[in-house]
């Protein structure tokens, strides 16, 4: 395939333009993870790549476990399959954690606090318990562990890479913690040749094209890891050169051109978050507009392929507001098609869809 569309063969093998999956977890695990620090964003993620799926077919995924919510490959939160979980952190749970090592020498904390907290943290939560932070805080200090925000943060994202801990049950509006034992059943049991492997194979099918530093950025891993895992599936791809870089894509694709599409993605979507070099679906002059130099991700507008503006919305009682932000006059759409593009996110949350230009 000499000219192959990248931004129109991603959106299609990331399962935007043409969904292939029925369920949350089979969706997610095809995709490998899905970025979720802005958790409700995140939700729409994978419900956008779902036929007929609402916020609350999501939030009864994650609560079955069939989803979990978790630090996992790059040190931030993502939501993988139950039936993942465990060996993905297996094989990213030391790098998460050495990312944090000095940090941690900042805090004061050492190999046995971190064994300490894990083990209060388990009394805290066992018997199906769900709690938020600030309540297992609360019981840290009551067995003597002096807490604060900072130390807070790193108790539980130790607790998280250790899998002792995964999302609990939201209440109401605040996030709880559950001890991940007793909520995810048991799953997939890989070695960490295995692991590479399987990590590879799931990016390189739904994220392709894509190079292998694209990988090595969206896994955490190192470069030695990447392309080991990388090699491991070498004859399952095949390969394309655009602009001096080789990119890799599953021989088994479906893809075929000639598709125009209209998407009003979420924040942090994998469509522009999983990749190193983003080139080619932004201008380079309207890049900064849409990813702020702190790394947060803002909902983008993709016309064809390219990203051409960003979005944001407001929840109100009975609907949400769209407000949309074209780079350029020329890429400007009338309120009418934003409204029918929008309506799957209306559905989305059982919410009526309001444009404001």
């Amino acid at each position: 395939m000499k000219n192959l569309n990248i931004p129109a063969f991603r959106l299609h093998q990331q399962n935007i333009i043409k969904s292939r999956f029925d369920t949350p977890q089979y969706l997610v695990a095809y995709m490998g993870a899905i970025q979720a620090q802005d958790y409700p964003m995140s939700k729409f993620a994978i419900g956008l790549r779902l036929p007929n799926a609402t916020d609350a077919t999501i939030e009864a995924a994650l609560d079955a476990g069939e989803l979990v919510r978790t630090h996992v490959l790059r040190p931030t939160w993502h939501i993988v399959s139950g039936q993942d979980v465990r060996w993905m952190l297996a094989l990213t749970g030391k790098s998460i954690k050495a990312s944090a090592a000095s940090r941690d020498r900042d805090l004061g904390i050492d190999a046995a606090l971190y064994a300490k907290t894990n083990d209060l943290i388990v009394k805290a939560l066992e018997g199906g318990k769900n709690l938020t932070r600030e309540e297992i805080m609360q019981y840290l200090e009551q067995h003597g562990v002096a807490t604060n925000s900072s130390l807070a943060v790193h108790f539980m994202m130790n607790a998280e890479t250790d899998a002792i801990v995964c999302n609990g049950k939201m209440r109401g509006k605040d996030i709880t913690y559950a001890l991940m034992d007793e909520k995810v059943p048991k799953g997939l049991d890989l070695s960490r040749e295995e692991a590479l492997a399987t990590l590879a194979e799931r990016y390189f099918t739904s994220h392709a094209p894509a190079t292998v530093h694209d990988f090595q950025w969206w896994s955490g891993l190192n470069m030695t890891d990447a392309k080991k895992g990388l090699e491991s599936i070498k004859n399952q791809l095949n390969t394309v050169d655009f602009n001096g870089k080789t990119y890799f894509f599953s021989k088994n694709h479906d893809y075929t051109e000639g598709v125009e599409s209209l998407f009003f993605l979420p924040a942090f979507d994998e469509y522009t978050v999983s990749y190193k070099d983003r080139s080619t679906i932004f201008d380079p002059i309207w890049h900064k507009e849409a990813i702020t130099s702190n790394g947060i991700f803002k909902p983008i507008i993709v016309a064809n392929g390219k990203v051409v503006g960003i979005w944001k919305r407001t929840i109100a009682k009975n609907k949400v507001v769209v407000e949309p932000s074209f780079f350029s006059k020329t890429d400007a759409l009338p309120p009418e098609t934003i409204q029918k593009v929008m309506q799957k996110f209306g559905d989305f949350l059982g919410l009526s869809v309001q444009v404001k230009i």
